[in-house]
């Protein structure tokens, strides 16, 4: 096992999943039905700065690669968040992050955040599609920007898991935080699409 055949395990075992994260009505769930440019831009810094409260918490991970791999993506979180949104703040945390900050162990955790980064790619992915569709190019450039600093990082994700994965158990362990947090994200989307009188099922 190693990190990329690990992320290629949870696409495809998660394969309906990511189709419904990576589809627009995800776009409608994570903005509440305000299907606006403020509103995908609101989205997109909250779970940034999600993200780096949840990394900024892990600050004394034991590992010092990690640790030092966490503090820069926390950095580079926050950087992003006020990059897409003026006065950026947390409005409604996603589910995912409560489960991401649960995991104590360097594998388990570097799992969870490929499990995010798979899930923020979609999202990222539907975010410049939705400001191609608004017919404002310079958002969508901007957020295809988003998008490569997001598989940047998922690369260093990766490879953080080869060097912090030494046996079958820390894969394992690594393995299970990424299914707990596409699975958080996924129920979060099914709960909010409901909650909106919309049937997630027959998304695709």
């Amino acid at each position: 096992m190693n990190g990329s055949d690990l992320a290629a395990d949870v696409q495809d075992d998660h394969e309906t999943a990511f189709s419904r994260l990576g589809s627009s009505k995800a776009m409608y769930a994570v903005t509440g039905g305000e299907m606006d440019g403020d509103s995908v831009r609101a989205a997109a810094a909250t779970d940034a700065l999600a993200l780096a409260d949840v990394l900024d918490s892990w600050g004394d991970g034991g590992d010092a690669s990690a640790t030092d791999l966490f503090a820069d993506l926390a950095a580079d979180a926050r950087e992003r968040a006020a990059d897409v949104a003026d006065d950026p703040e947390i409005e409604e945390e996603p589910k995912l992050y409560g489960v991401l900050a649960e995991f104590e162990t360097v594998p388990a955790r570097l799992g969870g955040l490929l499990g995010r980064y798979l899930v923020a790619l979609e999202y990222a992915g539907q975010m410049v599609g939705f400001f191609v569709g608004d017919a404002d190019p310079m958002a969508a450039d901007d957020f295809r920007g988003l998008r490569s600093d997001l598989e940047a990082e998922r690369d260093r994700v990766i490879d953080a898991l080869d060097a912090n994965c030494a046996s079958d158990d820390d894969w394992e362990a690594a393995r299970e935080a990424a299914d707990a947090v596409v699975e958080a994200a996924y129920d979060d989307y099914v709960e909010t699409l409901e909650s909106m009188g919309i049937k997630p099922k027959n998304v695709c």
